[in-house]
């Protein structure tokens, strides 16, 4: 089962949509509601409702139910054929019941947050296998930056952000079962090589299908709902979680590797080096203003 972690901005959404694109395989909107799912059974016994409440109520300030398209009735009805019901096979009923929306067999998982949860998800899912998706940490940080979710304008701060990432994720994947890096420069500039050994890794046969993802891309993005708090208060549109995604509905472009060479100001560039530039030299990126192809 895979899980596609990475700092945000670094092409999860665009191996998301490739492996989606694959026969057997499902990959639903960001979840995020694993972590909460363990706290909770790491402190008490976890009732079929205390489940169906967090994971459909996840998160609590603005949940994301809506975007995987399934009825709360629904899933609980699915819950109950459970026997007995547990967290882990609550967690694998959720996806079984999303894939079964289109009637692929396999199904996994995309939520970049999850390389702070690798140690505890392989703890409730012995059968997940992450896919870390690594990208030049100054190109992510520029593409972060304007997001609702970006952390703020410093670069400083977005720096330390995509570094932090990166080695949480780092750090788990050395002692975990399943573990693969993908360079999204990588997957932009021979997609074929790089999905073959991804699909290698998973057991999962390539399809050609999965190169040409953009062309079924408008639809599955249709899936993301606006989020609204309990006031009524939205904190994104449906447009703007769409429009933040809308290169997913176009073919790899390379010109989207190396763009913090045009447009990252020198200040920026100082801020980044001080803060993320030893893990640049770790993962293999220039520092020069030349675009890298690892």
């Amino acid at each position: 089962m895979p899980f596609i972690v990475g700092a945000p901005r670094s092409g999860t959404t665009l191996l998301r949509l490739m492996l989606d694109a694959n026969s057997q395989m499902a990959i639903p909107p960001e979840t995020g509601f694993i972590p909460a799912l363990a706290a909770i059974s790491q402190s008490d016994d976890m009732s079929l409702e205390t489940f169906l409440e967090t994971v459909t109520s996840f998160p609590p300030e603005a949940s994301n139910w809506l975007d995987f398209g399934i009825s709360q009735e629904a899933f609980r009805l699915e819950l109950a054929f459970l026997s007995p019901f547990t967290p882990s096979e609550g967690i694998r009923c959720f996806y079984r019941t999303y894939a079964g929306r289109f009637a692929k067999p396999r199904y996994g998982d995309k939520t970049p947050a999850y390389c702070h949860s690798i140690p505890l998800i392989e703890q409730m899912l012995p059968e997940a296998a992450f896919i870390h998706v690594i990208r030049d940490g100054r190109d992510s940080c520029l593409s972060l930056r304007p997001m609702w979710f970006s952390p703020g304008p410093d670069m400083k701060v977005l720096a330390d952000y995509w570094r932090k990432n990166v080695l949480a994720a780092r750090a788990a994947g050395r002692h975990c079962n399943k573990y693969l890096e993908v360079h999204y420069e990588r997957l932009v500039l021979t997609p074929e090589e790089e999905l073959r050994r991804v699909c290698r890794f998973l057991d999962l046969p390539y399809e050609p299908s999965m190169q040409k993802y953009h062309e079924r891309a408008p639809g599955r993005l249709a899936e993301h709902r606006e989020r609204v708090r309990a006031d009524g208060t939205i904190i994104v549109s449906r447009e703007q979680r769409l429009a933040q995604q809308w290169r997913t509905t176009k073919p790899p472009d390379a010109e989207r590797i190396g763009v913090w060479c045009s447009a990252m100001s020198a200040a920026d560039r100082r801020a980044f080096d001080e803060v993320a530039g030893d893990l640049l030299d770790q993962l293999g990126y220039k520092r020069e203003s030349h675009i890298s192809r690892l």
